[in-house]
């Protein structure tokens, strides 16, 4: 099986139809899929490629001497001492910051970082908004629904933010994860992965698959307010990175996510009961920041509003 890769330039010609359904078939089926011919300008793809990977080199030396890599260190310094050395399971083998709207805490070098992340973290919130209206087509909710729920019908600015993340070469990828498996606690993810190294993996069906590289693709996954508002049709789905022993992955991950103040609610009819029938999410990413890598079941039983008492 193949994470599924839609022509998103199709959704507005003769092929609208099936393109729609390929969308629907990947937020049903995957909680993933990849557009191609997405209308972000492969000039652009090729800058921001370009000062993400400068911004890192920027950055090696201080993850050289991370508490990542000296815990490996001191696993593998433990093993040739013939003592057993267990898997990492609380840290991530990753080079990671954060870009948020406020642009006077960005780095400013590379040159040209700043100019080069903004011009395209506005090409892709227009992106973000325009699969959330084929969602919202495709859920039969009015064209949007979602965005209005994310912003409380526009009185407060979705959450969006950016993280830049480099997984550099591992030499004992058995020993540590380059991202542990987990749901994304927000909206729509837009991930601008690296088109040659390979990493990324997706549980579907009770099996691990690899969400290939592909060049100037955008990788689009459902986060756990989605699944909310769609009330369990689009599932937010596991996925995890596996780190290389020869290779440094980029990765670029953009998330639309709720104002925290933003009330979240399902948004489609249904049987009712598996989600709480609102709840603030700011108050959702509280719980989701001690229990990123846990289920998520339990993260939405603790966002519900206690029962009333009958008499």
């Amino acid at each position: 099986m193949v994470v599924p890769v839609i022509d998103f330039s199709k959704l507005d010609g003769a092929e609208r139809a099936e393109t729609m359904a390929k969308i629907a078939d990947g937020c049903e089926n995957w909680g993933f899929f990849q557009l191609v011919n997405h209308g972000i300008p492969t000039e652009l793809l090729e800058r921001v490629k370009k000062v993400c990977s400068e911004s890192y080199r920027l950055r090696e030396a201080a993850f050289r001497v991370s508490e990542p890599v000296r815990t490996l260190e001191a696993l593998v310094e433990a093993e040739r001492r013939g003592e057993a050395a267990a898997p990492v399971d609380d840290m991530d083998w990753e080079d990671i910051f954060y870009l948020h709207d406020d642009t006077q805490s960005w780095p400013s070098s590379p040159p040209g970082f700043k100019e080069t992340m903004h011009e395209y973290r506005a090409e892709l919130k227009k992106l973000a908004e325009r699969v959330m209206e084929a969602m919202d087509d495709n859920l039969g909710l009015e064209t949007g629904r979602i965005k209005a729920a994310f912003t409380g019908h526009g009185r407060h600015a979705p959450f969006f933010g950016t993280k830049v993340s480099h997984y550099p070469p591992c030499p004992r990828p058995d020993l540590v994860t380059g991202l542990r498996a987990h749901t994304d606690a927000g909206g729509v993810i837009l991930l601008f992965q690296d088109d040659k190294v390979g990493g990324l993996e997706v549980l579907k069906d009770g099996e691990w698959l690899a969400v290939q590289p592909l060049a100037d693709a955008i990788v689009v996954n459902t986060g756990d307010q989605i699944e909310v508002l769609s009330n369990g049709r689009y599932r937010s789905a596991w996925h995890r990175v596996l780190p290389m022993r020869d290779a440094n992955r980029r990765s670029v991950a953009s998330f639309y996510n709720p104002a925290f103040e933003a009330a979240i609610s399902p948004a489609v009819g249904g049987a009712g009961g598996e989600y709480p029938e609102s709840y603030v999410f700011g108050d959702y990413m509280d719980v989701y920041s001690k229990h990123k890598f846990e289920a998520k079941e339990p993260r939405f039983e603790a966002v519900k509003a206690p029962a009333k008492a009958t008499a």
